[in-house]
């Protein structure tokens, strides 16, 4: 039993179903499965074979989704590409997946035919990065390049066992059943946008609205008009959402819940919406397991607000420590995973030590508690060892974030001759907020131990940040290495 086999069920059983809408059109379960018969056939009239990779480029659209489908019916695999990456990024993603067909949307149709244009199709790159990881793998179905928020993305495998574990998983977490509604407005070129939700409503025999890209007025003008049941924002889409002024006013109660993930999530934009009686439900995992890993069901996510959960269906757990072994009881770890869900291999590099043993290497940092749930504290290429005490970023920037001056905030570490490293917090004002370094220092009094509060604070106008919405930390610490000295702010 594949994805594929169930969406045909979905398509027999239940044809005149509403299955995508999309741009004020309604696209049944049986309408559905006729375009990924079509897409299956025209792709073999293409010449694609099993194993063969084809990318897409493009908003969110329905015809990724069929793309997808129709790939898994013939054995090929889509490359869904991040559209805002610049050309040159496109292009050594292409060649590394040594893509054969590329396509894209009205929108990205110019740039497609560029790269197509440009690039060696199914030439391939140098021979001695790596040898395919999929010579054996008959039912490779997903490849997904990670953002590169720490150096040069890396091809993530996924198997169609795979992604019907995580479906699996997903209807674990959500309790999806056939009436549910879900709301998808992240990019469906990342695993979330496209794992989380998407494909298990699919899965479950539920119902999608797909919107082109986020804006936060369509996603509120929908969760009024459409009623959905469910959906899944990030924590910059959280954060434009509530600042929107029609978010007060808005009818959100059809929502039986909101999933929150891809980062650490400020208190304050969770009880935005408990205060409205909406359960935020976090997923916590990678663009290498799948990604639900870690989640909070419906009825735990009020009494445990900011935890990522505890282990999913199927996902085995270990919290290990920087000599491999498992960390002591509410000690800080590093989170390895091993689950059904998890990709097969980095593409071209199954030798990678990230993923050893079934194991995957997260290079998150968490702490367990004593009833099993887990509290991500930040990377741990992150961590920052100042006088040889340990500063997790994600605590002090918990606590700034729900000031009501700052918008946006991140912690790294930049190198001291005295303390080897410090903290640095980068601020982003709200627009006529008025705090400088010594307010922003006073928030984490009495909060934070003195030796982890931030020995210099920048104001900036923007962080570095991926499609997702998560802080390019490597960006962001060579870029405040050059605008800092070792000064520390005034106490």
């Amino acid at each position: 039993m594949t994805l594929v086999d169930i969406i045909r069920h979905h398509a027999e059983s239940t044809p005149y179903k509403t299955a995508l809408h999309f741009a004020g059109e309604d696209i049944s379960y049986g309408q559905f499965w006729e375009r990924i018969e079509t897409g299956a056939q025209s792709l073999k009239t293409q010449g694609i074979q099993p194993g063969d990779r084809v990318a897409w480029l493009g908003l969110n659209d329905p015809a990724q989704l069929v793309l997808l489908l129709a790939l898994m019916r013939i054995g090929g695999i889509l490359l869904p590409l991040n559209y805002r990456l610049a050309p040159a990024e496109l292009q050594a993603i292409l060649a590394h997946a040594q893509v054969c067909l590329l396509l894209s949307d009205e929108t990205h149709q110019g740039l497609a035919q560029t790269l197509t244009a440009s690039a060696q199709m199914d030439a391939g790159a140098d021979p001695d990065e790596g040898p395919e990881p999929c010579a054996n793998v008959a039912d490779a179905a997903l490849l997904v390049y990670t953002s590169g928020t720490t150096g040069k993305p890396k091809g993530a495998l996924h198997t169609q066992a795979g992604l019907l574990a995580n479906c699996v998983a997903s209807q674990h977490a959500h309790a999806f059943t056939p009436d549910d509604h879900v709301l998808t407005v992240l990019p469906l070129f990342h695993v979330g946008g496209l794992c989380i939700q998407t494909l298990p409503a699919l899965y479950a025999g539920a119902q999608v609205t797909l919107h082109a890209r986020f804006d936060a007025g369509a996603w509120l003008q929908d969760v009024a008009n459409r009623k959905p049941t469910m959906a899944l924002l990030v924590p910059a889409t959280l954060r434009a959402v509530i600042a929107h002024p029609d978010f007060a006013q808005t009818d959100l109660s059809s929502l039986q819940l909101l999933n929150a993930g891809s980062s650490t999530i400020p208190l304050s934009m969770i009880e935005a919406f408990h205060a409205r009686g909406i359960p935020v439900c976090q997923v916590y995992g990678t663009t290498e397991t799948g990604p639900v890993s870690l989640y909070l069901l419906r009825d735990e996510a009020m009494h445990n607000a900011g935890s990522a959960g505890r282990a999913g269906l199927n996902v085995q757990v270990r919290l290990v420590d920087e000599n491999g072994q498992d960390a002591a009881p509410a000690s800080v770890g590093e989170i390895w995973l091993k689950a059904p869900n998890l990709m097969h291999a980095y593409w071209r590099d199954p030798a990678n030590p990230a993923f050893q043993g079934g194991w995957f290497h997260t290079g998150d940092l968490a702490r367990r508690d004593e009833r099993g749930f887990y509290w991500v504290v930040g990377r741990s290429k992150d961590m920052i060892i100042s006088g040889g005490e340990n500063i997790y970023p994600a605590e002090i920037e918990n606590i700034l974030a729900d000031c009501p001056a700052i918008d946006d905030v991140a912690v790294t570490g930049v190198p001291d001759e005295q303390w080897g490293e410090v903290a640095v917090a980068a601020i982003v004002l709200k627009k006529g907020a008025m705090l400088n370094a010594e307010g922003v220092l006073a928030l984490l009094a009495g909060q934070l131990a003195r030796f982890k509060h931030p020995k210099r604070v920048v104001f900036v106008q923007a962080l570095p940040k991926t499609a997702l919405g998560k802080i390019q930390k490597a960006q962001l610490s060579a870029d405040l290495r050059r605008m800092v000295s070792a000064a520390p702010n005034p106490p």
